[in-house]
């Protein structure tokens, strides 16, 4: 019965452990990488001035403007969307965040004329940019749990964008 000494049988196992390591550290790293990829704005900075507070956000690789925020305190990802009227919440997501579903109401979207729900948000959050009491739709059917930022809510700010830099102001003299 042969058998491989033992400095070599803990060499055989360290060297396992080490490519299991570096398997997991490389699997978490893409991973982080691919969701900075997704959404560059997972932590949203935000910049006080005299009677304003500004967020600067940067879009993600298809150039939309995707963050993380808040829906009456509960985290939800964003992405702005200036075509959108009004603040629409997946319906799966506006059943967990507990949002009551009001009157039904017909939306034209991209996809064609689709069923909703009006509902309205105590409120909103992005970064230090606060929106109290936000007119918005509950959407059966979108497909995932990211919450467009319509104009219901965009209209109260000012905006400008330069390549793929979006600064957001908020009046607070207003």
């Amino acid at each position: 019965m042969s058998s491989a000494p033992p400095g070599k049988r803990a060499g055989r196992v360290l060297m396992i452990a080490a490519w299991v390591a570096g398997m997991f550290l490389a699997t978490r790293f893409f991973g982080h990488w691919q969701e900075r990829q997704e959404n560059p704005n997972a932590v949203v900075a935000s910049a006080h001035g005299n009677g304003y507070v500004e967020v600067t956000l940067q879009a993600n690789r298809q150039g939309h403007f995707v963050a993380n925020g808040q829906v009456n305190g509960q985290p939800v990802t964003f992405m702005l969307d200036t075509g959108a009227t009004e603040v629409a919440i997946p319906e799966a997501l506006a059943s967990q965040l507990g949002l009551q579903k009001g009157p039904p109401v017909t939306l034209s979207t991209a996809n064609g004329r689709v069923e909703g729900y009006r509902s309205q948000v105590r409120e909103l959050r992005l970064g230090d940019i606060r929106w109290a009491n936000s007119r918005a739709v509950v959407m059966p059917g979108m497909g995932d749990d990211t919450v467009l930022l319509g104009m219901s809510a965009l209209k109260q700010l000012e905006f400008t964008q330069r390549g793929g830099t979006l600064l957001l102001r908020q009046n607070l003299t207003q």
